[in-house]
Formats: structure tokens, C-alpha cells, sequence
């Protein structure tokens, strides 16, 4: 890959503060994170319950905003935009698989597929959505329901959708978490595949070590902070690194309870 290309994310945040509530109910969910994801990878992003990496990701997306810092697709500051335009730029620029597939059910796989396209009022590149339906495996599949497929094969019905756009960036939440092993599988290969050959960006969130090692980079969180990073993954050194997250954060739980006065106090509410 070009170094043009590396100095140029397709999505990044800077210095990314989020914070809910006030006073005693205040939740700091990111704690000046800055994180760049380049054209043309496969990142994911981990870290122990409350770490803040759902937080992250709704907020590089601009689905959610950020209380300081700045978060941008490309170069378009997404703080800058007002509620129309950010819509606009979601629907144009960036992708999203989720959890859940979120198909129609009443649609075919060819009309889920081009759905955002259809409400943006845009024809889309016929090629390039040829060439998904390929990529994904779904060409003998294109005029049934969302009913009559599989769960991976709803999956990847709604990854293809994720990408009908040409988006600048797709981000990913648990894309895996309500299939089987073999199905989650074929999904995570068919995202690396994609990133692969069409030299898009993906971004994904998971606690799952083996959905991780798929990609080609691992951002690890801890208390809303970016606390390292692993190229090149496997399942076991993911999972030996985030058993020693768990740890540290366990010894950090003891460490103030023991400080406390009457043994209870809370170590500090976090993010998701």
C-alpha cells in the first residue's frame, strides 16, 4: 500500500473525550483516544466490558457525538455538520453491519441489498453491485426473502448492502454474534476478502478473539483509553493479551476498594 494512502484515513478520531451524565452519575466512556483507520484495512476493536470500544465506534460513525475532540470521515469534521447533512453523510460514505442483520423482510435479497441506494434516490454502480453479489455468494439467492435464507446468508446479505454504496468506511458491531462458528466464519473471511479487493476500510467491534484475528490490526481499550495495538493477530495472542487486561483491571477494582474507607466505594463508572 502507498504511503499517499496511509496519510490519508477513511475515518479517524482525535483526542475523542465522550462523557454521560453529571456528578455522581457521570460515565467518562472515552478518555482522549486518537485512532486513525486507513484505506484499505480491516481493523477491530477490543477491549473488557465498559472499555468504551462500542463508544468509539458509534462515535467515528457519527451515530453518537463526542463531548470533545473531533471525529472525521476523510476530511469532513463530522462536529461541523448539522443533522441533515450528517444523515447525508452516513447514507453516502459509510456502511454498517450490525448484530442483528436489520434486513426487510418484506424485500427481496436484491432490494435489501440496494435499499440505501433506492432511499437516496441514486441508481448506484451496477457493476460494482454485481461484483458484490459475487464476492458474497448470493447470485442463486437474489429473489428470495430474508425468511427463507440462513443466518450467515442473512449476514451476508447485509454486508453486501454495507458496501452497495461504495462507502468510504464500513464499521462493523458483532457482526458475528448471533451466528454459529461456521457461519461467523464465512462472514468475517468474506469482510477481509471484501476489504481486500475492493480496497475499502472496516472497522469492526467484537469480544470475540477469533472474529479478531481476521483482521489485519487490533485496537485494544481499557477505561475509554487506547491502551495497545496488535498487527498481524491470532486468536491466541488476542486472547492472552485481553486475559491481561482483565487482570489489570481487576487488580485496579481491589487496589481502590481497599483504599476505601468502608470498603465499598465504586471504582469509577465507564463507558460500553
Amino acid at each position: 500500500m502507498s504511503t499517499a494512502v496511509r496519510t490519508a484515513p477513511a475515518a479517524r478520531v482525535v483526542d475523542a473525550v465522550k462523557v454521560y451524565g453529571t456528578g455522581d452519575t457521570e460515565v467518562r466512556a472515552l478518555d482522549g483516544v486518537s485512532v486513525g483507520f486507513h484505506a484499505g484495512r480491516f481493523t477491530a476493536i477490543m477491549g473488557p466490558s465498559g472499555s468504551g470500544k462500542s463508544t468509539l465506534m458509534h462515535c467515528a460513525a457519527g451515530l453518537d457525538t463526542l463531548s470533545a475532540g473531533s471525529a472525521f470521515i476523510g476530511d469532513t469534521d463530522l462536529s461541523a455538520l448539522d443533522d441533515r447533512r450528517l444523515t447525508l453523510l452516513r447514507r453516502e460514505r459509510v456502511g454498517f453491519v450490525f448484530q442483528a442483520f436489520n434486513l426487510i423482510p418484506t424485500l427481496t435479497v436484491a432490494e435489501n441489498i440496494t435499499l440505501p441506494l433506492d432511499l437516496a434516490g441514486q441508481r448506484g454502480d451496477r457493476e460494482w453491485i454485481e461484483a458484490l453479489v459475487d464476492t458474497v455468494g448470493l447470485r442463486d439467492r437474489l429473489h428470495h426473502r430474508p425468511g427463507e435464507l440462513s443466518g450467515g446468508q442473512q449476514q451476508r446479505v447485509a454486508v453486501a448492502r454495507a458496501f452497495a454504496g461504495r462507502p468510504d468506511v464500513v464499521f462493523a458491531d458483532e457482526p458475528t454474534g448471533n451466528l454459529d462458528s461456521r457461519s461467523g466464519e464465512e462472514v468475517l473471511s468474506l469482510l477481509g476478502r471484501t476489504v481486500r479487493q475492493t480496497a475499502r476500510t472496516v472497522v469492526m467491534v467484537t469480544h470475540d478473539p477469533v472474529a479478531a484475528a481476521h483482521a489485519d490490526e487490533v485496537l485494544f481499550l481499557a477505561d475509554g483509553r487506547l491502551v495497545d495495538r496488535m498487527p498481524d493477530p491470532t486468536a491466541e495472542r488476542v486472547l492472552d493479551r485481553m486475559r491481561l487486561l482483565s487482570q489489570s483491571e481487576d487488580g485496579d477494582r481491589a487496589r481502590l476498594l481497599a483504599q476505601s474507607p468502608d470498603g465499598v466505594n465504586s471504582p469509577g463508572k465507564r463507558g460500553t
